[in-house]
């Protein structure tokens, strides 16, 4: 692959566009989960607010549950892909499985459009940022991501923010189409600037073999348990933000952009800290998401409590994003690819299991306050596990350093 300056940041931008994408598919859902609850779930919703909003949210979990199926599977499939024409052949299938989430007529149809729709999302972050390391030179793993995670940071400053406004003032199908024509402008972008690359993997076989290392288990499942705080609290912001904090619908997408103003300070954060020290970028981002989660439980009763809640939230548990990122690669060696999509699979069994676990709670009459206090306990553990991970390093050998991106 060319490493020439002058091609390196139109490519490193159109990889980070089709995260700007992504992030509006899967984020736009939590500020117009009342809207989506309303149109699908019309008579649940007029029985029980509270009741159809967790209904809907497994909404979100389906989408979830299609990343952790599709990661490792795309990534063992197209182990000797090239991995642009991965990239390209990931962003078809997100533009199709958008616009069957827009067009499906029921609840249960559209939960499958967003299953299909979360298929390429783990494969997609791990080839392009992949991609994006190996543009940036080596051992630039962490930034590398944190390159492509960028895009996704930026969505939820602007892009969901506005997408949800205008899922509110029409109607959160059009959204879906809209969100629908910027992966097709992503799809575009990256056929246009981003350089050849050689083959994903070395096979199928060198990719499977990484499952059987009991640490890229462990890794797994840290990131899927730890980072489900942030998503229990994020995917329920909404009502957050009308219920307990007192404000109109038109704040939710202005709390949006804290949320995402914090993951862009957080990612920025996490990507530079990750490539120095990924044990300390590791456990002091889990202990600060807890803090964070701690603080929005708390104050998020009051506009300003929950406005620099929301910033706090994004920001400790986007440093994360990183640092779990390089991690799982560390410990996958001759198969970053694999390493790379396990990670968004465990991301997204976050946001299942986050997500659930929201709607359980709420279900259960704690309150909309509970599932940021049920990610205090997921972050716990999660912070727990990871220290255990890299303890078992120090006993049997030094932490792995990443193989050069291929």
């Amino acid at each position: 692959m060319s490493s020439d300056k002058t091609g390196r940041w139109p490519a490193l931008l159109a990889l980070a566009f089709g995260a700007v994408a992504i992030g509006l598919t899967e984020f736009v859902p939590a500020g117009l989960l009342p809207q989506i609850a309303q149109g699908l779930l019309g008579d649940d919703y007029a029985r029980s607010q509270s009741d159809a909003l967790a209904h809907a949210g497994w909404m979100i979990t389906a989408y979830a549950l299609g990343v952790v199926v599709g990661a490792p599977t795309i990534a063992a499939l197209t182990a000797r892909l090239p991995r642009k024409r991965l990239v390209l052949g990931l962003l078809v299938l997100f533009v199709i499985g958008t616009v069957a989430s827009a067009i499906a007529p029921t609840f249960g149809t559209v939960m499958a459009a967003r299953f299909v729709a979360g298929l390429p999302h783990g494969a997609y972050f791990g080839a392009a940022g992949l991609l994006a390391a190996k543009l940036m030179g080596p051992g630039s793993e962490g930034r590398g991501f944190a390159v492509v995670l960028s895009g996704l940071t930026a969505s939820n400053v602007v892009g969901v923010p506005l997408i949800t406004v205008l899922g509110q003032q029409t109607s959160w199908r059009i959204a879906y189409l809209v969100i629908a024509g910027v992966f097709l402008l992503a799809l575009l972008a990256v056929a246009l600037v981003v350089p050849d690359a050689p083959a994903a993997g070395g096979s199928p076989a060198d990719e499977l073999r990484a499952l059987r290392q009991p640490q890229v288990w462990l890794v797994a499942v840290t990131a899927a348990v730890g980072f489900a705080g942030f998503f229990a609290a994020n995917s329920y912001i909404a009502p957050v933000t009308t219920e307990v904090a007192g404000l109109s619908t038109g704040a939710v997408s202005w709390v949006l952009v804290a949320v995402g103003l914090g993951m862009t300070v957080g990612n920025a954060w996490g990507g530079w800290y990750a490539d120095r020290n990924l044990r300390g970028a590791t456990l002091s981002g889990f202990a600060a998401m807890i803090v964070g989660l701690v603080f929005f439980a708390l104050a998020s009763g009051t506009a300003v409590g929950l406005f620099l809640g929301a910033f706090l939230i994004g920001a400790t548990s986007l440093s994360l994003g990183p640092a779990l990122q390089s991690r799982l690669i560390a410990v996958a060696p001759g198969a970053q690819l694999m390493g790379a999509a396990v990670n968004q699979s465990a991301m997204n069994l976050a946001n299942s299991l986050g997500a659930a676990l929201g709607s359980v709670v709420i279900a259960a009459g704690l309150g909309y306050r509970a599932p940021a206090w049920a990610g205090v306990g997921l972050g716990v553990i999660g912070l727990a596990l990871a220290a255990t991970s890299f303890a078992l390093d120090r006993r049997s050998a030094p932490e792995a350093v990443p193989a050069p991106a291929r």
